[in-house]
């Protein structure tokens, strides 16, 4: 082991056990768990070692990229920027979620997320970023252009996932019209009067255009062996929809029936970590924790806030919801599997050595201390 970078004197966190040694890396991977005192190498001091935590749906970097209303930053840097933010909150692979299908509130054209996609295929190769980025599209089948957005970008070869989704008022996320006003008088400053012409004429685009883009969009995914993913199922119907069109991941289920049904039918189950931090769902539906404790809840995703991934991680191990293992396995193993990723999301001999360091004190949040991917010290 005379070449190999020795982590020494660390809580490892291994997919079913913590074991406290070292971690001999070389070559990018794991060479060997060292169980017991370690010598030499760089001293961990006690703290956790996990596994590179594996996101699959975050938004985050299309705010970098219109940081304001009017305000179009450079593509590179916003995706450094947000680089950046994923990898010091112990993420070394994400997938990038991007939206096509517009609408009077949508920030972004097709043109302008095809132009980011290619970004950051540029910041890739150019060696540019800590974390290993991929593309999920997330295609609003509601809109009018949404399988021409999708058409852009359907070939781009670091897309990994595509989701599908309907946020047409009084159904899936917002089956609670009532909620969904309140929302967007919030959000949008909307009246009532804007509020009912805006339902109306989502609704009649939902009615005619989602079912063919669903299949379309399902379609050329299949052609090309890219994962799909339901978003805000909320009934068995909406399952069996999801599953008649060949799908592996159900994003945010809303009640407990779909994600017993997704389940059932081969799904992973995959819920925000927002929702296990704050305990509820901002829209008001099922919690991520209720599904935790039916046995329903395979994945985590940081969805809106980056750090809260690792930090649902250790809200449900301190908690007592899950041991730390099995709340790691939420945001490493589970993920990586769900998208084929065969050689990371887990702390064992010959895989990649993506690997956080978080400190082993108990109380919340935790803290990242560092990251590193495939060996190399990435923040």
């Amino acid at each position: 082991m005379t070449n190999a970078t020795i982590l020494a004197n660390a809580r490892i966190v291994l997919s079913d056990e913590i074991v406290e040694g070292g971690l001999a890396i070389e070559d990018g991977k794991i060479a060997e768990i060292l169980p017991g005192r370690s010598f030499g190498g760089e001293d961990m001091g006690g703290d956790f070692l996990l596994p590179g935590l594996v996101e699959l749906h975050t938004d985050q970097i299309e705010g970098h990229h219109h940081p304001r209303s009017g305000v179009v930053w450079n593509e590179i840097a916003a995706i450094q920027a947000h680089d950046g933010q994923v990898a010091t909150s112990g993420i070394t692979t994400v997938l990038d979620a991007m939206r096509v299908g517009t609408d009077e509130n949508t920030r972004s054209r097709a043109e302008d997320v095809a132009e980011l996609a290619a970004a950051l295929g540029r910041a890739t190769s150019e060696g540019r970023l800590r974390a290993e980025h991929f593309l999920h599209l997330r295609c609003e089948v509601s809109a009018d252009d949404a399988v021409e957005g999708f058409a852009l970008l359907q070939d781009h070869p670091r897309l990994k996932l595509v989701s599908l989704m309907d946020h047409a008022p009084g159904q899936r996320q917002f089956h609670d019209m009532d909620a969904l006003k309140a929302y967007l008088t919030d959000k949008l400053k909307m009246s009532d009067a804007d509020f009912k012409a805006y339902a109306t004429t989502r609704i009649a685009q939902s009615q005619r255009n989602a079912p063919p883009h669903r299949r379309a969009i399902a379609n050329a995914c299949a052609a090309r062996g890219i994962a799909l993913a339901s978003h805000d199922d909320a009934t068995i119907a909406h399952v069996g929809e999801a599953v008649a069109l060949g799908t592996r991941i159900a994003e945010f289920p809303t009640s407990v029936a779909a994600a017993r049904a997704s389940r059932d039918a081969g799904m992973k189950v995959l819920m925000g970590a927002p929702n296990v931090v704050r305990g509820r769902s901002h829209s008001g539906n099922i919690t991520a924790i209720a599904l935790l404790r039916a046995g329903l809840l395979d994945v985590l995703s940081s969805d809106y806030v980056p750090f809260s991934l690792i930090q649902a991680v250790f809200a449900l191990a301190n908690g007592g919801e899950a041991s730390l293992p099995a709340a790691t396995r939420l945001a490493t193993t589970n993920p990586a599997a769900a998208i084929g990723l065969t050689d990371r999301g887990t702390i064992a001999e010959g895989l990649r050595a993506d690997l956080t360091r978080i400190s082993h004190g108990t109380g919340e949040p935790p803290v990242v201390r560092a990251v590193w991917r495939e060996g190399r010290r990435v923040a």
